[in-house]
């Protein structure tokens, strides 16, 4: 079962005609605007590495080379009493290197949308939810047309409801230098933090409930979402007194252009498997751990992510920022990849300093473990859902990525990208291992 208000909505704006922008009071029909549309190509090779052995779910010794298409159309509707509907449309082509297994850290962020196999590679809808703004008085500012935003003005100080299906990222650990898989960094532990295990499906969308309390200086921000039935899986659980995944967020800044610092607490319920558990059984009976065995109603994950930028230059487009990730490591990994612990820190360079003002250059550094459960379960030769090297030599594993984003023409960008990885998969028995690529972009 789905939530059922935004089909609702849905049938509302097919019947009706014209759109206006958000502060103009006219009488008018409602028809939904293009606000934006992306492909994006990947074509990335995984080079060979050192492997003694290897298991179901581990980087291919030999190496590997794949590509990855994204597709997607982004549309919106200005309704009367400060609503708003969104409807976006995707679909993916292509595999990651690997399988998109082997890494706690994986190598190409698009690879999040392919979906297990049985999905197909058609067009899915990723987005469909109702936007309800209340301004509060104050400042107005200027909203430029972009993906999920109407052109127009909104008060500086605002609450913002919104509900139906979404990205959980869309509203939480947002972060001006790290945060798009498309134009920034790939590696998933640096566009997000990898140990806030949120609520998604295998695409990387769910319904839920999102509350903000927005002002110049700090956002307060609650939401609540559908977890899935499985680790990875696509089907999502309901009702929400049964599994859910609850973030509150805290955000601090001085000016809209100015430093800001996110601090995130999350806690998710969910038929999930513990990692002493599964040990305690297979030590019991002499078999190999399975965690999903293991999976009860009712288990419980927290955790809290800690996200800072600091513009330095060019407008803010050279600056640094940092993420710092924990959770519980306890409870089955279960919805975004295998991490318990993250540090990660990097930098933007404008291309300005080179007089090749929108190009960027970007460099960063991350640190993922595990806990002390996870890695024993996975050194008895138990599996995740992208770990299984069938034994395990634990260390940290350490990843370096850099990319240069070169703006060929207007709304079109080619992006080489070169990636380094110690210990992949946390296990020192293998790698390290190198990856290059070449990204491009076209976004209208």
């Amino acid at each position: 079962m789905r939530i059922r208000a935004i089909p609702i909505v849905a049938l509302l704006i097919a019947s009706a005609p014209c759109l206006a922008r958000a502060d103009d009071v006219a009488p008018r029909l409602f028809v939904p605007q293009l606000l934006g549309a992306q492909y994006t190509f990947v074509d990335q090779h995984q080079y060979a590495l050192r492997a003694p052995y290897s298991g179901p779910l581990s980087l291919l010794p030999q190496g590997d080379t794949e590509q990855s298409h994204t597709f997607g159309a982004y549309f919106g509707v200005q309704l009367p009493a400060h609503f708003q509907f969104y409807f976006d449309v995707e679909m993916f082509k292509g595999e990651g290197v690997s399988g998109a297994t082997g890494l706690g850290g994986l190598t190409n962020g698009d690879v999040i949308r392919s979906g297990v196999a049985q999905l197909g590679k058609r067009p899915y809808v990723a987005r469909r939810y109702l936007q309800w703004t209340l301004p509060l008085g104050g400042d107005t500012q200027s909203v430029s047309r972009g993906q999920d935003q109407l052109p127009g003005t909104q008060s500086a100080r605002r609450v913002e409801v919104k509900l139906g299906k979404m990205a959980v990222s869309d509203d939480f650990d947002h972060n001006r230098y790290a945060n798009s898989t498309r134009t920034q960094f790939m590696n998933w532990t640096l566009w997000n933090n990898p140990a806030w295990d949120f609520a998604a499906d295998t695409r990387g969308y769910t319904n839920g409930l999102m509350l903000a309390y927005v002002s110049p200086r700090w956002t307060l921000r609650y939401g609540v979402y559908q977890m899935p039935t499985e680790a990875n899986g696509q089907t999502l659980e309901w009702p929400l007194a049964r599994a859910r995944g609850e973030q509150m967020q805290l955000t601090l800044r001085e000016s809209p252009d100015s430093w800001a610092l996110r601090l995130l607490v999350y806690r998710n319920i969910a038929r999930m498997g513990i990692y002493r558990d599964a040990l305690a059984i297979a030590q019991a009976t002499g078999t190999k751990p399975d965690i999903v065995a293991d999976d009860r109603d009712g288990r419980r994950k927290y955790g809290y992510a800690i996200n800072a930028e600091l513009p330095l230059a060019d407008g803010g487009d050279t600056g640094l920022f940092a993420r710092y990730g924990w959770n519980d490591g306890h409870t089955e990994s279960f919805v975004f990849t295998e991490v318990d612990r993250d540090a990660s820190f990097g930098a933007q360079v404008s291309g300005a300093h080179w007089h090749r003002a929108d190009d960027r250059l970007g460099i960063a550094f991350d640190m993922d473990a595990l806990s002390h459960e996870h890695r024993h379960y996975l050194a008895a030769g138990g599996c995740g859902f992208v770990l299984c090297d069938g034994g395990l030599d634990y260390r940290h594993e350490e990843i370096a990525e850099a990319y240069y984003a070169f703006q060929v023409l207007p709304h079109f960008t080619l992006s080489p990208d070169f990636q380094f990885i110690r210990n992949p998969g946390y296990n020192r028995d293998r790698g390290p291992v190198r990856f290059i690529g070449i990204r491009a972009h076209l976004e209208y």
